[in-house]
């Protein structure tokens, strides 16, 4: 075998390696991060209303009783998003951020999901993050702008009390 056909062969097995791995590198990033989609009309009334906040707002955290679930498959949206929502959002949040970071958790007896749609236009999901059946988003450094937020709940046909809370106060700080 000649030099260059030598030369060939290790280039040609080199780019295929690197395809490779680009490929696997794409395919995980596609998988991580936020996505951007359009399953949801965040055009629509909030269900459960809208407000107003402030960084450094008074009454953290802000709670809003909802009805979990609906008729929409959030796996849809792609990424981590999971359980099945309504059509509209079911709380809308205009925000303008400061030095806080900024949280939305449900609570409730049941397994719930939520789903965010941020001011960056992407869509942000939960199931389990604190173990036990409730989500959180969380937002580290906000961005001011439209929050449009969906409270689901994991198993199709079911509808739970929830409590939608919104907070500045990282309940994971310090674990």
């Amino acid at each position: 075998m000649a030099q260059s056909d030598v030369a060939a062969a290790i280039l040609l097995a080199a780019l295929r390696d690197f395809t490779m791995r680009l490929a696997a590198s794409l395919i995980l990033a596609s998988c991580l991060a936020p996505v951007a989609a359009q399953a949801q009309n965040y055009e629509l009334e909030p269900t459960y209303g809208d407000i107003k906040l402030t960084a450094g707002f008074e009454n953290d955290p802000y709670a809003v009783p909802v009805v979990s679930g609906g008729e929409i498959d959030a796996a849809s949206l792609g990424g981590e998003c999971g359980g099945f929502i309504a059509e509209a959002p079911d709380m809308r949040v205009q925000y303008e951020a400061g030095e806080f970071p900024l949280l939305f958790g449900v609570y409730s007896e049941g397994d719930t999901t939520l789903v965010v749609n941020g001011p960056d236009g992407l869509w942000y999901c939960d199931d389990d993050s604190w173990g036990d059946g409730d989500p959180l988003v969380s937002f580290p450094s906000p961005q001011s702008g439209q929050y449009d937020i969906w409270v689901g709940s994991y198993e199709r046909g079911t509808n739970l009390e929830a409590t939608l809370g919104i907070t500045e106060i990282d309940p994971m700080a310090g674990e």
